[in-house]
């Protein structure tokens, strides 16, 4: 209880009840992330299990009873009866596994990569640094899209289908390390020159020692700032590959299938298909960004 107090009067729990759009945000990214997780329990039907399927439901509009079996669904139905609300629902399931663990993977690589730069310095950082440089001169998209394409002709016909979300979480991670790396290659050439870190290495304690416990934990505040903003990157990242057909399986779609799904009956009147995917996209990652934004301004000693 006593830690539950220090946390809730600390700067960081002030700074959050009154920002008011740091609260509607996380509302929002709770919401969403918590009806994902128990999609299974909460949502009316399951759209990817072919026996629950009904076809003369296809093409209902949210709302009005289906002409030829009378049900109602609450936002629609696509092509294939489908209920749009319980697609939304498994698709964000799998949009947020995606975008977590690129970023969980993409902060470990990056993380270890700068700590590495930043603490050997010389020939090893140039190295690093210029590999970074080089990435940053392509957008991250067209990375993902190289290393997606390259997996897949690595892998056997056979398993690309089962092993395409893997292979996007590594497209996405490898494409977004750069950004914890040089953050933290910075925040550690700065540590290491510091008196703790000197009196340490005086005394003979193991460089790896000295950089897990005492670098490193000095460096996660610009690392949270750019895990929370990256994971609104990588779903969008996520659902960009996805509509574009090269993302995950159309028999395990996220929102980004749904969206390129949608957006092939947007002409032919079935509007619904694609607007309640897309506004749960962009209500997500603008929850997420804002969230991001939030705790950059309330970690930054200067704008207290």
């Amino acid at each position: 209880m006593n830690r539950l107090a220090r946390a809730w009067d600390s700067d960081l729990a002030y700074s959050f009840r009154h920002s008011p759009v740091a609260v509607v945000a996380a509302a929002v990214s709770l919401t969403i992330i918590l009806a994902a997780v128990l999609s299974p329990w909460i949502a009316p039907h399951n759209p990817f299990n072919p026996a629950t399927l009904v076809l003369m439901d296809g093409f209902t509009p949210p709302m009005e009873p289906n002409a030829f079996t009378g049900n109602v669904y609450l936002l629609g139905t696509d092509n294939q009866g489908r209920d749009i609300l319980s697609t939304i629902l498994y698709g964000a399931r799998l949009s947020l596994f995606v975008g977590f663990s690129a970023v969980l993977f993409s902060m470990v690589l990056g993380i270890t990569l700068g700590l590495i730069a930043g603490w050997r310095g010389g020939w090893v950082d140039s190295l690093l640094m210029r590999i970074a440089d080089v990435q940053l001169s392509f957008p991250s998209i067209l990375i993902a899209l190289l290393i997606f394409g390259i997996a897949r002709g690595v892998i056997p016909p056979a398993y690309r289908e089962t092993m395409a979300v893997w292979v996007l979480i590594v497209a996405i991670g490898l494409s977004e390390w750069v950004q914890f790396a040089r953050v933290v290659r910075g925040a550690a050439m700065v540590e290491k020159s510091k008196e703790y870190v000197q009196a340490a290495r005086v005394i003979g304690v193991h460089p790896a020692r000295i950089v897990a416990t005492h670098i490193l934990p000095n460096v996660m505040g610009p690392v949270l700032v750019i895990a929370t903003i990256g994971l609104a990157l990588a779903i969008i990242a996520e659902a960009t590959l996805s509509f574009l057909g090269v993302g995950v399986p159309p028999t395990q779609p996220s929102l980004g299938t749904l969206i390129r799904i949608g957006q092939g009956f947007l002409f032919s009147g079935e509007w619904w298909i694609i607007l309640f995917p897309s506004i749960a996209l962009l209500a997500l990652a603008l929850s997420v960004n804002l969230l991001g934004d939030w705790l950059r301004d309330a970690l930054n000693p200067r704008l207290k």
